[in-house]
């Protein structure tokens, strides 16, 4: 190939050609000739393939002064680098297209230039306004087009079951040992103490069943915030064991593919549920019913969510401490409800004694049945508690309720379960206007509304009882609406500047627009350190009269359905079926207690509530709300 360097022969051939002809002599660097090229283009060709002007003139015979004006009216500078090569394509493209008679080689150009030409266009594309590198390379743009592969969620392999399995069987104690090979039955009802694991470890069997069988696993407590302790449980058993963090509001588990046909294996969900029966029936799996005996409508709940493992591979399994005997649950667990609707002739009489259930038992209506006290769960093996120093610092009430399985008899309290039932609620779905992560771990302001705080200080001395500190928010209007117990403490062992401390801290973290004291003994104390602080602070001097206009207030709001806590407050609803009436001690009037002392039980909660209640007039229940009225009693009775 000729270089720019070379020139022609003579001038006289130099004249016999056109300017087409003599840059197709030359080899000009592949430009696109023609016979007949305008001269100005030929110029501009080669001035952009950095030929100086004087040679520019030399060639095409023109003079320098033409050249420089071609050069300034045409912006042959200014233009960029693209366009020079789009122009130079552009018209070699159609010199080719023009050409009559195309030979093998013309066809391979036009097809090279096309598309170098395609390639312009494309990095016109980038180089605009929104231009991105899809539009450079078809890859990166069709990446962003195609549907993305999902990664793979909650994958627990077989090696990873079988080391979950092994530590599963490797912590149990006895008394969930035998609750594991009882699985064989189809419905278990075990009746249990507090605090002996027994969320911790059907939580964990749950997840092994799915894992082996691939079937649902259902969770069905009291409320939302306490299904979600098994999600808890299950959540920190895998990561903790085989490092794969599980994740869903409901958790989905990959079981992979089955070996031999490659097809993927069924993928179990575990339910985490509140006692909702409206939708409780829309799913199928392995019931696990806990704290039943403490759900609000019971009956028709467990009808519905019963249903649910309906299929003969699916497993019942209820679970709870003990409520009243008059509560709804309690004839489910007796065998009652069964014998009901049976001839006479049919009945059974069941034997659900401690004695007869303590090491477990298939009864006449095909439910295994169990009781675990906290002492069968020491000689079970469970090294969990200090049993002589929990005894010590509970009251034999309850003892025998929290920790021994024994019913309260509630027939004589002012306040039965079946009063406090419709108080009871799931917070996470009724209260969305409580920020309960804030609450919970201390920081920051976690309602916006009103709120009345009451505080029962505890006392001294042997018969001291625990202090108790409740927040509630009034309704918008006195006399409508709902009272909302939002939060409760209950404190012993504090003197009383650490109990007005605590008062204090309240304050801050809520908007507290009445505080009540019961400034008996100790609380008087408390009650003017408060003052400093909160100077309308009202305290109460406790005498029967002062009971009754708190009971009864308080039996007012309840029986009106007008108060709300979360159904998971077991110490509150003991503290309310606490409540009985008695004589003072000349027995010459009527009056309310309960029992306060170390030796018989704990009413604090409920006393601390009805101070809050106090504070909206008795007459507010029947519309009476600007007025007030006291009235006087004169004796010399206590």
């Amino acid at each position: 190939m000729k270089t720019r360097a070379q020139q022609p022969k003579s001038q006289e051939e130099k004249d016999t050609k056109n300017v087409g002809a003599m840059l197709m002599e030359s080899g000009a660097v592949g430009f696109p000739v023609s016979q007949k090229l305008d001269p100005r283009r030929a110029a501009k060709f080669l001035y952009w393939s950095f030929w100086r002007l004087t040679d520019i003139a030399e060639w095409l015979d023109v003079s320098e002064g033409t050249l420089a004006s071609w050069k300034s009216r045409d912006g042959w500078d200014v233009v960029s680098s693209l366009e020079r090569v789009e122009g130079c394509l552009e018209a070699r493209m159609i010199t080719l297209i023009m050409k009559e008679l195309k030979e093998g080689r013309d066809f391979k150009e036009i097809d090279l230039l096309g598309r170098e030409m395609v390639t312009i266009a494309r990095v016109r594309k980038f180089e605009g306004e929104g231009g991105h590198t899809g539009h450079l390379n078809d890859k990166v743009g069709n990446r962003n087009t195609k549907d993305k592969k999902k990664a793979k969620r909650n994958v627990i392999t077989d090696e990873q079951v079988e080391i979950l399995r092994q530590r599963f069987h490797d912590e149990l104690f006895g008394y969930q040992e035998t609750w594991h090979a009882a699985r064989s039955h189809k419905a278990r009802m075990i009746l249990k103490s507090r605090q002996i694991g027994a969320t911790w470890y059907f939580a964990r069997e749950a997840l092994m069943e799915a894992l082996d069988t691939g079937d649902n696993q259902i969770f069905l407590s009291a409320s939302k915030n306490q299904a979600n302790q098994f999600k808890s449980y299950i959540i920190d058993f895998v990561r903790m064991t085989v490092g794969v963090e599980l994740t869903g509001e409901n958790i989905t588990i990959d079981r992979g593919e089955n070996p031999d046909t490659g097809l993927p294996l069924q993928q179990p969900t575990l339910y985490f549920l509140g006692t909702n029966s409206r939708t409780a029936q829309s799913y199928h799996g392995s019931l696990y019913f806990d704290e039943f005996m403490w759900v609000h409508g019971f009956t028709r709940l467990e009808d519905v969510a019963s249903g649910m493992a309906s299929h003969k591979q699916y497993r019942l399994t209820y679970i709870s401490t003990p409520t009243s005997i008059n509560d709804e649950a309690y004839p489910f667990w007796t065998g009652k409800a069964w014998n009901a609707d049976r001839p006479k002739k049919d009945r059974v009489e069941f034997d659900v004694s401690w004695k007869a259930l303590k090491d477990g038992r298939l009864c006449e209506d095909g439910i295994w049945r169990q009781i675990v006290t906290i002492e069968d769960a020491a000689a079970s093996g469970c090294t969990l508690f200090n049993l002589a120093d929990l005894k010590r610092r509970k009251s034999a009430a309850a003892w025998a309720n929290l920790y021994m399985c024994q019913f309260i008899d509630d027939s004589l309290s002012i306040f039965p379960m079946s009063a406090l039932r419709p108080c009871q609620i799931d917070e996470l779905d009724a209260w969305n206007d409580i920020d309960f992560e804030s609450q919970i771990f201390g920081y920051g302001q976690p309602y916006d509304g009103e709120v009345w705080l009451s505080y029962d200080p505890n006392g001294d001395g042997e018969n001291a009882d625990n202090a108790a500190l409740v927040l509630v928010a009034p309704p918008p209007e006195l006399g409508k609406g709902k009272f909302r117990v939002i939060w409760k403490e209950q404190f012993r062992g504090s003197d009383f500047t650490e109990q007005a401390l605590v008062i204090e801290a309240m304050t801050k973290r809520y908007n507290v627009t009445k505080i009540d004291i019961d400034r008996t003994g100790l609380g008087n104390a408390v009650l003017q350190l408060v003052k400093h602080f909160f100077p309308m602070a009202r305290g109460h001097l406790y005498d029967p009269m002062v009971k009754t206009r708190l009971v009864h207030k308080a039996l007012n709001v309840i029986s009106r359905k007008r108060l709300e806590y979360p159904a998971t407050w077991q110490d509150m609803t003991s503290a309310l079926m606490s409540i009985r009436r008695t004589l003072t001690n000349k027995g010459r009037h009527l009056t309310y207690e309960a029992p306060r002392t170390k030796a018989s039980g704990h009413g604090d909660l409920a006393w601390a509530l009805f101070q809050a209640l106090d504070n909206e007039p008795l007459e507010a229940s029947i519309g009476v709300t600007g007025t007030q009225s006291s009235v006087e009693i004169f004796g010399d009775d206590d």
